[in-house]
């Protein structure tokens, strides 16, 4: 019954990738990565939640390879928000340090470097440790000659603090005598969001079943296609993917009109 079943479910994850391959790709995913700890706690039955974040971790590097083989050309991953800072220390300090962890890897990823993919963090650098720190310049430094795809890491993120940073930007530009007043636009603040160099994502997935953005990229996702599934991100496969640019491919964008 297992045989017939892998066999089955391989089949028609090919059908569904052949099916996506021929429609139109989003060109930047942003994903909001939950159900961690639920996974370790419902799934393994364990007790260290943490479990469930290092696989979270692993499961970061596995759908880079899936976003290159789609040739999705930018990615941004919800890694740790500001909010997140209220946890207890323990599981903040071993968080974070994944985090460093996966920045040292991807700066060493032969993928990467293949591939010309930049790496970049955004977020608030001053509440992060020294060490994490330096990973962000070496994963950074290590990419930030390549171009052809876009990996975003957002670290101690919050998506209405990002919009107080460009307004405080433009504010002091007109302050100095930059630009006026009346120059103020839409994309005056854009160019001084941390992801100015990324065009706003075309769709952003949440794993877990939760319906909602959670302060990420609220200025960005304005005219997103936003896709929810129950799977906890651990659990995250492929085929889960796949249904989810398939939906975007099904959706017809109007932008308003």
């Amino acid at each position: 019954m297992g045989i017939v079943t892998d066999t089955t479910y391989s089949i028609y994850e090919s059908k569904l990738e052949k099916e996506v391959m021929e429609g139109e790709m989003p060109r930047h995913i942003a994903i909001i990565m939950d159900g961690n700890r639920r996974y370790a706690r419902e799934v393994l039955k364990a007790e260290d939640t943490n479990i469930g974040h290092r696989m979270g971790k692993d499961k970061v590097e596995e759908v880079l390879n899936w976003c290159l083989n789609l040739k999705i050309r930018a990615v941004t991953v919800y890694a740790f928000s500001t909010e997140n800072f209220s946890r207890e220390d323990s599981e903040v300090n071993f968080l974070l340090a994944l985090i460093r962890d996966m920045l040292y890897d991807l700066g060493n990823d032969e993928r990467i470097h293949k591939n010309r993919m930049r790496v970049r963090m955004i977020g608030d650098r001053d509440l992060i440790p020294d060490d994490l720190k330096d990973a962000v310049d070496y994963a950074e430094d290590r990419t930030k000659d390549y171009d052809d795809y876009h990996f975003n890491v957002a670290v101690a993120y919050g998506g209405r603090q990002e919009i107080v940073n460009a307004v405080r930007k433009v504010a002091q530009a007109v302050k100095d005598g930059e630009m006026d007043v009346e120059d103020i636009d839409e994309d005056s603040l854009s160019c001084n969001m941390y992801t100015s160099d990324d065009q706003d994502p075309d769709l952003v997935l949440r794993t877990s079943g939760e319906l909602r953005l959670s302060n990420f990229l609220i200025w960005q996702l304005a005219y997103s296609e936003l896709y929810f599934t129950d799977v906890y991100w651990p659990g995250f496969r492929y085929i889960d993917f796949l249904r989810a640019i398939r939906a975007f491919q099904q959706r017809h964008r109007r932008y308003g009109t």
